[in-house]
């Protein structure tokens, strides 16, 4: 194990976050630099390799966290990145992004803090970046099998990455105009920087996976001619249908997607625009949905210049303590400080949307602009929420972001009449316990067929159906890592 003693002898410590003064006015990654790599070994050393590590089935993927803790506390930096790639395409995005069920799981925490199992994994795959530690690995042979992968989030290229290393031929399909699906669009510069999107992009280049940006599949090409050009297919188009909020007033101007308003911000952090076409500049903005996606609108609107920024949440406020009904290992649902609630704004929970209410059209406008929004305290009694008469109030509201989740895969496209696959009754890509779909050699992965979830789901699902392509493709057991066995997912979740 690490130091035998850490986890008596080692308070918590996490990463420090820039003073929200200065951090605000950038776009930059709020956390300090890591450089105080004593105090990540340190940290690393609270790790007590227990006999059951069930921070390993906290995580998706499988990580072998105490080894690679017992290799930073040594200062065995290339070692840990070894046993950290091992399971994990991408450290620099879950360290960066995930939710940490590991965290959650970890034996530690039964009555400590847990070990802060994110802040040494961005650590160790950042040094080995720094040190040039990280360096293609394109395949000794090819196969002369050709896969199309519909989608570049993490999903997707979690599964091109796979399958590239085994020899296939891989060509993703982007209908954005760069690569990096959510990654690149839906998660903002200060929660993760662009420049670590790139420069994986540009290893799987080296390794022989193919990108093709600017495609929609189902409009620019057939899902028939997909299946004509290539021996297999994986769906990892994500679950990108947004859920609505269907009440008066909403086709008044200024009331937004946050899928509509978040990719602008991060366009203007790649040159194309000089400012968002939607901006919160001097608004009062209102984001509905108290989830991470609500917390990336509240601090987007932070570094535009809001004049306030109000969250609505329609659950109650969760508890600062694991409630009772989650009990350890589970990850709990627990109150949370994001680095955006931190730097200012109103969160307000238990309220429902009633309405909107806004300004005259303007000449040639259709309907006015959003001025107000009308809500109420609800409670939640007989499995539904109701509204508490008197309660009613109006509040602020120039710009509006709906971040209430989302219900499905896209499917407006075509796509999913084109290649004849099912769906399930929530409105995802159907498909069995080795990612396959009803039709032969077309299998999905991701929130295309889990429904909206977590980065470490993403990926662990992409190798998983990696995993199966590469068996389906060369006939027999495939040589591929998978961290989720067929009893580990439920085919709906």
């Amino acid at each position: 194990m690490a130091d035998p003693k850490g986890f008596l002898t080692t308070p918590k410590q996490l990463a420090e976050r820039r003073p929200v003064a200065d951090r605000v006015r950038d776009w930059n990654e709020v956390y300090v630099e890591r450089s105080l790599l004593p105090i990540i070994s340190k940290q690393a050393g609270r790790c007590m390799d227990c006999g059951i590590p069930f921070c390993h089935n906290g995580c998706p993927l499988g990580n072998l966290i105490p080894e690679w803790n017992d290799l930073a506390w040594r200062d065995d930096w290339k070692g840990a990145s070894e046993r950290l790639h091992a399971t994990n395409n991408f450290p620099e995005f879950t360290g960066r992004l995930c939710p940490a069920p590991c965290e959650s799981a970890c034996v530690l925490g039964i009555n400590q803090d847990p070990v802060t199992i994110k802040n040494v994994e961005v650590t160790i795959i950042d040094k080995a970046w720094d040190n040039g530690g990280v360096t293609p690995q394109a395949p000794d042979r090819l196969s002369g099998k050709t896969v199309a992968v519909i989608g570049s989030g993490p999903s997707g290229l979690a599964a091109a990455q796979q399958l590239t290393r085994a020899g296939h031929t891989v060509v993703v399909y982007e209908r954005a105009d760069r690569v990096g699906g959510l990654l690149r669009y839906g998660i903002p510069e200060f929660k993760m920087e662009k420049r670590h999107v790139n420069r994986r992009v540009e290893q799987m280049r080296a390794e022989g996976t193919r990108f093709r940006t600017g495609v929609e599949v189902g409009v620019d090409i057939t899902g028939r001619q997909l299946r004509e050009r290539f021996d297999a297919v994986v769906i990892a188009a994500g679950a990108t249908t947004a859920r609505d909020l269907n009440v008066p007033g909403r086709e008044l101007h200024g009331i937004h997607q946050a899928m509509e308003y978040l990719p602008l911000a991060n366009k203007v952090q790649e040159g194309d625009y000089v400012d968002s076409p939607i901006s919160a500049a001097g608004k009062h903005v209102v984001v509905i949905g108290g989830g991470d996606t609500g917390a990336d609108c509240v601090g987007t609107a932070h570094r535009q210049g809001a004049a306030s920024v109000t969250q609505l949440e329609i659950m109650p406020r969760p508890g600062d303590d694991r409630p009772t009904g989650q009990p350890w290992p589970t990850m709990p649902m627990v109150f949370k400080v994001t680095s955006a609630h931190e730097e200012g704004g109103e969160r307000i929970y238990s309220v429902n949307t009633t309405h909107f209410s806004g300004s005259a059209p303007e000449e040639g406008q259709a309907v006015g602009n959003v001025q107000q929004l009308h809500l109420v305290e609800v409670v939640f009694t007989e499995g539904r929420f109701e509204p508490v008469p008197g309660t009613e109030r109006a509040i602020p509201a120039q710009l509006v972001t709906l971040a209430m989740g989302f219900t499905g895969t896209d499917v407006k496209n075509g796509l999913v009449e084109q290649l004849g696959v099912d769906l399930d009754a929530r409105g995802n890509v159907a498909r069995d316990s080795r990612f396959a779909t009803n039709v032969d050699g077309v299998y999905v992965a991701g929130d295309a067929g889990r429904g909206q979830s977590l980065i470490v789901w993403a990926i662990a699902e992409g190798r998983s159906a990696a995993k199966a392509v590469d068996s389906y493709l060369s006939g027999r057991a495939s040589t591929l890592p998978s961290p989720i066995r067929p009893t580990d997912r439920p085919l709906t979740v």
